[in-house]
């Protein structure tokens, strides 16, 4: 069984992204813009979908000239502070995370080994240095989510 995303969760994620979401159908969806840098981003949050023989909830983001999704969100993190979000989905020593910013920007990590995240990052090249920074949040909210049944934020 994996975790599902709650009202009380969108309603957070929204509101971190300084707009509201709303709901359609089997799913949340919410709109970005920013104007000054020419991006619009389409977010849709499924909190408890059909993924393949299991279900669990999935994230969607629609860009100009990209589509990217993130199956089986774990958790997220917020940051109010830069005004983004990362979903997170945590698989046998391996994390993804998929960042949506405020201005309508995102980011996807794949595939990325636990150990980078809480390793030092000086010994990283550039290349892997960035995916460990970005999710390096999300290090102790792991442990949190083997040990809880909700969703971390």
């Amino acid at each position: 069984m994996h975790r599902t995303l709650k009202t009380e969760d969108i309603e957070q994620i929204a509101d971190v992204l300084g707009t509201e979401a709303k709901f359609e159908a089997d799913h949340w969806t919410i709109l970005l813009d920013s104007p000054e840098h020419k991006r619009h981003i389409r977010v849709e949050l499924y909190p408890d979908i059909q993924i393949g023989k299991e279900t669990g909830s999935l994230v969607s983001v629609y860009t100009h000239n990209s589509h990217l999704q993130l199956h089986f969100v774990s958790g997220y993190v917020v940051s109010t502070l830069l005004g983004e979000v990362t979903f997170i989905a945590e698989r046998e020593g391996w994390v993804s995370g998929l960042t949506v910013e405020r201005e309508a920007a995102c980011s996807l990590y794949s595939n990325v080994d636990n150990s980078v995240l809480s390793g030092d990052f000086t010994r990283l090249g550039p290349e892997v240095m960035l995916s460990g920074i970005a999710l390096c949040l999300t290090d102790g909210i792991m442990d949190l989510l083997n040990e809880e049944d909700e969703p971390a934020c």
